[in-house]
Order: C-alpha cells, then structure tokens, then sequence
C-alpha cells in the first residue's frame, strides 16, 4: 500500500512539473505543451515591397507584383499601389481583400475630413484597432499626399518618416536602405531614386519581382516639343513687313520719274509719243 501511493504521488508531480514546463523547455525534454498564446503576424512579414519616396516637390509610390501562396508564386503583374483622391495616393502589403477594405475606409475617412490626410489616417487607425471586424485584417497602407507620408499598421500606428522616405513588406528594409543612400545624389529625382531602390530589393528579396508599378504626385513634367510654339513665328511678321516695304521703296527709286502707276504712264508715254511726232515733223519741215 505504501508502495502504490508513493507511485502515484510521483506520477502527480510529474504530471504537475509537464503542465508548467515553458515552449523551450517542452522543446528540450521532447514535451508538447499547448499555448494559448495567439501569434500574430508582423506587419514587416508581408510578402512583397512597397517603396514610397519624397524628394523636391515630387513624391512616388512603388509596388512590384508578385502574389505569392508559400512558396508559390500566383500572379506577376498584381497592382499594389492607386489612386484614393484627388492629391492621395497609397499601397499595401497583405491580403488584397483586407487592403482593399481599408482602403475604403481612409476614402470614407477623407471625404469626412477633405484635404486633411493626418486626421483621416489617426481615424482610420483608431478604428482599425478599436473595431472587432477591423482588427482581423491583415495588411499595412502606405499613404501620401503633397505634404505628409504615412505607414498605417492595424497595432494603431501612424508613421511619418522624418526624410521622406517609407517602405512596407519583406523587402522594405532593403529597398528604404538603398533609397536612403541615393537620396543625395544629384540629378536624380524621386522617380530615379524609386526604380533603382526597388531593382535592388527585388535582386535581394524572394518576394519582390522586377515588374513595378508606380503613383506620382507633383514634380516637374517635361512639356512636349509639339505644345510649345516656336518663336521666331511671332517675331516673323514685323521682319516679313519690314522686308516688304524696303522691296518697294527700292522699286520705287528704281522706276522712271513720274511713271507712278501704270495707267499714268501709259497715258504720259502717249503725250511723249505726240510731241516726239511734233519735233520729227519739224524736223522734216512739214
């Protein structure tokens, strides 16, 4: 009898000792422990690269477009960056069907709040993380305007970087390093500066292909050679004019005194004719 409960008093502290064993632990002693710790996916772990970059008045977003499923790649030329607004642009990194569901709510959140990016994006994350169907998405939002660019994470953050440029995804890190080292490099602007971060983050990242796709705002278009008018065509018709009359003041120096028009001389040439007939006349004495 003693026997039998010291052998189960030593199974109970066994079964005691397994139950508050740690992950690392129960890894060690070959335990399986359950947890009841949910994991939740960090925003960087997104499965692509979202670049966007402000230099000189001109501010681009880019994406590439690659969907992959694990270790599948799905679709190539998937479009991750749009239009939102009139002066907005965004891209995401997650779930399309997440990031198009919160792009819908910043729209809503802009038409509540026109021209003011920072308080529609502070909204949209307040209900992003507050709301019980919001809080299930999975996706990040990069946001920009004239004046501000903004990370949107569903933890409640709002990130505005402080030189202008913001990445998203796996990627990111690589392609933010790379636009950061050319930032300062002169004659490139931001959409140089953009393709040639992204060529560098899709060389290093897996997840990132080389077929991008790029929002634009401001900057300096270069206007077509066929919308500008030449200028000599105004400055032609005072030299045409200017031409014209000194043609005829030439002429006129050069023609016969008082032979101003044709019909005067014909009839002034008559009258010559008459009195060179009178002389040859007087001349021959008749």
């Amino acid at each position: 009898m003693l026997r039998r409960a010291l052998n189960q008093l030593a199974a109970s502290a066994r079964r005691t000792a397994s139950a508050t064993v740690t992950r690392p632990q129960a890894a060690t002693h070959g335990l399986l422990v359950a947890s009841r710790v949910r994991d939740f996916s960090s925003s960087a772990s997104h499965a692509t690269t979202v670049l966007c970059v402000r230099k000189d008045g001109e501010v681009v977003i880019i994406a590439d477009g690659q969907v992959t499923a694990g270790s599948q790649i799905v679709k190539p030329n998937v479009k991750k960056v749009r239009r939102l607004q009139s002066g907005v642009i965004g891209g995401f990194a997650g779930a399309t069907a997440d990031a198009f569901t919160l792009f819908e709510r910043l729209e809503m959140k802009l038409e509540e709040h026109p021209g003011q990016l920072t308080r529609a994006a502070v909204e949209l994350a307040k209900a992003w993380r507050s709301d019980k169907y919001l809080r299930r998405l999975e996706a990040t939002m990069v946001v920009a305007d004239k004046d501000h660019t903004f990370q949107i994470t569903g933890g409640g953050d709002v990130i505005e970087s402080h030189d202008g440029v913001t990445g998203i995804g796996s990627g990111g890190p690589y392609a933010v390093a790379a636009a950061r080292a050319l930032i300062d490099v002169d004659g490139m602007d931001a959409t140089a500066i953009a393709m040639k971060a992204m060529h560098i983050a899709a060389d290093a990242c897996v997840y990132t292909n080389h077929n991008f796709t790029t929002e634009t705002l401001g900057g300096s278009a270069a206007v077509p050679a066929e919308s500008v008018p030449a200028e000599p065509v105004v400055a032609a018709e005072p030299a045409v004019a200017a031409v014209a009359e000194k043609e005829s003041e030439v002429m006129a120096a050069a023609a016969p005194p008082g032979n101003t028009s044709p019909k005067g001389g014909k009839e002034k040439g008559k009258g010559g004719d008459k009195v060179d007939k009178g002389a040859a006349d007087g001349a021959t004495g008749k």
